[in-house]
């Protein structure tokens, strides 16, 4: 009789739990178009290219009286971008903690940042500083919305769940931007056919990401629902910034897990930056066309699930952590390799895409794993909030660095060559954790292999 009164709820709260699952995943199908057909493809050889147009006779445009190379002025943006989200996303974890109303934050963050994106059809002529600004406003917004949409994953997962439920999440990511892609490949490579000019074109696929972004966030809008947060104290705006202050306080008690964040933070930098400057670096030192782009990107997109596969299969046999370390030297020969490629020869272009997609989603996705594993039982959401802010808001060091290093020399080359620092760096950090005593003493099972 215990059973029969049990069972029905367990069937009831698992149905539950399949039908918010099912609306979370079609976040990552609405947000990552941004990802991959604006951040990396069309705005910065776009953005670029309309700051040269309001650049000087030396190549210098002056935003605010700042003497700035018309090349760094979008990677400086993306950094500032990025300052602009460490500061916001705790204030926005706070609140949604404090209160339990996720949801109309996530809505708040996702249509700010689709309507920016959006209104990026109005670039044209010398509008770089309107360019800049609605990056800015975009990425920060997409980095607050990504950090309460991950917050969902334990309300809507059993830990059993999650592995599964994250992976199809992230694939439902790279599924949306590779279908967009596509077409955006078609509508840029027959514009003429269309009756639009190239700058048209490179504006409705901009346009066309946030349209597509507000779209689909309402699928999760109208299944994700808010949790009764427990009772707080009444708290002021500086109460985010206090409770990150005591999560890194109480990591101090766990400095091998500490160990272990700070050189992710290292070489999740350099992953970001090459994420977002390798079209910049494609069409402006190499000379290669915007399709070009596109379908180097459509071959990261497909090679990235490929190697997440099977690097996640290598972890199984060598542990994750030597995976991760066999990662960042792959990425670092890459990067290497791509400072001597040859202008204006697209095969050379796609064999560097493929090496960075073998390695991407794996590097990420093991990485994410091995954090799982080193976070103190009962702590698992503070934990991941501070992972968070490490993946998405401390990535402004690379594109400050690619932008320093291009303003300084002049030299595409010189600033994609000097990212290595980050994966050796990251390297030398990572391969000093003792993982296996760390997850022990993070109070959790020890893998046979990690």
């Amino acid at each position: 009789m215990g059973d029969d009164t049990v069972r029905p709820p367990v069937v009831d709260e698992a149905a539950g739990r399949q039908y918010e699952q099912r609306g979370w995943y079609f976040y990552d199908w609405a947000c990552s178009v941004y990802s991959t057909s604006v951040l990396t493809v069309f705005l910065g050889p776009y953005l670029t290219s309309v700051a040269e147009a309001a650049a000087d006779a030396d190549g210098f445009v002056h935003p605010f009286g700042v003497p700035v190379r018309a090349g760094s002025f979008f990677a400086y943006s993306v950094s500032l971008s990025v300052i602009l989200a460490v500061f916001v996303m705790p204030l926005v974890g706070a609140a949604a903690d404090r209160t339990g109303r996720k949801k109309p934050l996530l809505a708040a963050a996702a249509y700010t940042g689709a309507a920016a994106t959006a209104c990026m059809f109005l670039l044209d002529g010398e509008r770089y500083l309107l360019g800049g600004a609605l990056l800015v406003v975009a990425n920060a917004a997409q980095s607050v919305a990504m950090m309460l949409y991950n917050s969902y994953l334990p309300q809507i997962a059993t830990p059993q769940e999650r592995d599964a439920v994250s992976s199809r999440g992230w694939a439902f990511g790279y599924a949306a931007g590779a279908l967009v892609l596509v077409a955006n490949l078609i509508l840029y490579s027959a514009h003429d056919g269309f009756g639009l000019s190239e700058g048209m074109a490179v504006r409705i696929c901009l346009a066309s990401a946030g349209l597509w972004w507000g779209a689909f966030a309402l699928v999760p809008l109208r299944r994700l629902r808010d949790r009764r947060a427990p009772a707080r104290e009444a708290s002021s705006a500086l109460s985010g910034f206090r409770q990150l202050a005591a999560t890194v306080r109480d990591m101090r008690r766990h400095p091998l897990t500490l160990a272990f964040l700070l050189a992710y933070l290292v070489y999740n930098d350099g992953i970001q930056t090459v994420i977002s400057q390798a079209s910049v670096y494609g069409s402006k030192e190499l000379g290669l066309g915007q399709s070009t782009l596109i379908v180097a990107v459509l071959l990261v997109q497909v090679l990235a699930v490929v190697g997440a596969l099977a690097l996640g299969r290598l972890a199984r046999i060598h542990g994750a952590k030597r995976t991760i370390l066999g990662s960042l030297v792959a990425w670092t020969l890459t990067l290497a390799a791509g400072y001597f490629l040859p202008a204006g020869e697209p095969m050379w272009f796609f064999v560097l895409a493929a090496g960075i997609g073998l390695v991407l989603g794996g590097s990420q996705a093991l990485s994410r794993s091995l954090f799982s594993h080193l976070v103190p039982p009962g702590k698992e959401a503070e934990y991941f909030s501070a992972y968070e802010l490490s993946d998405r808001g401390m990535s402004w060091l690379g594109p400050l660095l690619f932008g320093l290093t291009y303003q300084l020399t002049g030299s595409y080359r010189d600033a994609i060559i000097s990212l290595v620092a980050f994966f050796v760096l990251g390297f030398a950090l990572l391969a000093r954790v003792p993982v296996r005593r760390a997850v022990a003493a993070a109070g959790n099972p020890v893998p046979e292999k990690i």
